[in-house]
């Protein structure tokens, strides 16, 4: 049984935990703040209650994986009475363009994806087929030497380490496959919705447009704050240690190898440390990352709203500025919750871009809350977003499962394979198959 300490109890922290305690590890958990769940936590204001991280995920098998292999499966733990419900969304998302087109995507089949894009013009489905295609190969490869085993450039197949070094970038691929501006928008939105440059970001990134036409988008009703509360619920079952209010200072390493993880009342013994926060917070483990750069949260605006509004799936409104409108939260009686995200050149109220978009609630607005990137990085002790795509050298420049420091390994969006709920608790499969049973 090794002493394992998790640092940071966001998602990632909760994952590698839940994983490794399951394995019969002796576990403590560090949180620098007072509460649980980093992201995965909600935000309140005048009967309004809404969520402060995502709203919905890719690839749930990776979550239920996570459930069944640290105890009872997730659907058990649910309770569809209350609300709780893990269910798939029909649209993904609404994409309004400058030119006031609309496209309704499906969350899937591709066939489905298909039909929205030739409804939208003649011509695109088939465009958009071609380009979404090609990258179910791309998803074998990474799926066997990335996503479920841990990448080592010096032992990784051939048509791994090609597929990752390649200095194609999503932006040059987007401007091949489409003449028409908008399929290459849709295609490039999730990750301009996270901060980065489609010029920095490797077309092979682009498989994500594939697993989200091919498992489908989710979302978890009662509110995905739920997975904490679960998670939670989970490492008390499990014995696991939780320690708030502790942040880590930095790591102690003797004799070559991790000891111990020091915070401002002592030091914690350890076999094994499983750094799920961004690494630049720890000095033993920031020289490793300096080259890297977070990439920092959007323009948050949480809406308190009154009146039934007709919006019920995510909605973009593209231009410079993006904003994205998430409905959905818990509102009085004859209210509406709504969050919105923006991305861009924003030097006027996000509701002043949406009323130019046709969706002018300015009038209705009951209560508001406000948060900058700066702040919302401050509440969650760093960015969920990751690192920040700076070109085809990142992917080698990120941490994890493994790192530098013998017995330190990295989980969280920080981490390989990356930031989402689906690539965090990838990389929490990734940290527990490499520690191994206790």
């Amino acid at each position: 049984m090794a002493r394992v300490v998790v640092v940071g109890g966001g998602y990632g922290g909760l994952a590698s935990a839940a994983r490794l305690a399951k394995l019969g590890h002796d576990v403590t958990l560090l949180e620098a703040s007072d509460q649980l769940g980093g992201a995965l936590t909600t935000v309140e204001s005048e009967g309004f209650t809404w969520e402060a991280g995502p709203t919905s995920l890719h690839v749930p098998a990776v979550v239920r994986d996570l459930f069944r292999k640290s105890g009872r499966p997730l659907e058990n733990e649910l309770d569809v009475k209350t609300g709780d419900e893990l269910v798939p969304l029909a649209i993904a998302r609404e994409h309004r363009f400058e030119d006031r087109s609309v496209l309704r995507l499906p969350a899937g089949p591709l066939h489905a994806q298909v039909s929205a894009f030739d409804e939208l013009a003649p011509g695109l489905g088939r465009a958009w087929d071609d380009f979404v295609t090609p990258y179910a190969e791309v998803w074998d490869v990474l799926r066997r030497h990335y996503f479920e085993e841990p990448w080592d450039p010096a032992t990784a197949p051939r048509e791994a380490t090609a597929l990752l070094d390649s200095r194609e970038n999503l932006h040059k691929r987007l401007r091949k496959a489409f003449r028409d501006d908008r399929p290459a928008t849709v295609a490039g939105h999730l990750f301009v919705a996270d901060g980065h440059d489609l010029r920095n970001v490797p077309a092979w990134a682009g498989v994500a447009v594939h697993l989200e036409q091919l498992f489908g988008v989710w979302t978890l009703r009662g509110g995905m704050h739920r997975l904490r509360d679960l998670l939670a619920d989970r490492l008390t079952t499990r014995g696991v240690t939780v320690v708030l209010g502790s942040p880590a200072l930095d790591l102690v390493v003797r004799e070559g190898r991790v000891a111990a993880v020091r915070t401002a009342t002592g030091e914690v013994a350890a076999d094994v440390v499983v750094c799920a926060i961004d690494p630049r917070r720890l000095p033993a483990l920031a020289r490793h990352v300096e080259r890297t750069m977070p990439s920092l949260p959007p323009v948050i605006t949480h809406l308190g709203l009154e009146g039934d509004l007709d919006i019920t799936d995510e909605t973009v409104v593209h231009g410079d500025p993006v904003v994205v409108v998430r409905p959905g939260g818990e509102a009085p009686a004859g209210c509406t919750a709504w969050t919105l995200h923006g991305r861009g050149r924003l030097s006027e109220d996000m509701l002043k871009v949406l009323a130019r978009a046709g969706l002018d609630v300015r009038d209705r607005v009951v209560t508001r809350v406000d948060r900058s990137p700066f702040e919302t990085v401050q509440a969650w002790g760093g960015s969920p977003y990751g690192v920040l795509w700076q070109g085809r050298s990142t992917v080698r420049q990120r941490l994890g499962p493994t790192t530098p420091v013998p017995g330190v390994y990295a989980a969280g969006a920080h981490a390989t394979p990356g930031s989402g709920l689906a690539h965090v608790g990838l990389g929490a499969a990734l940290v527990a198959g490499l520690v191994g049973p206790a």
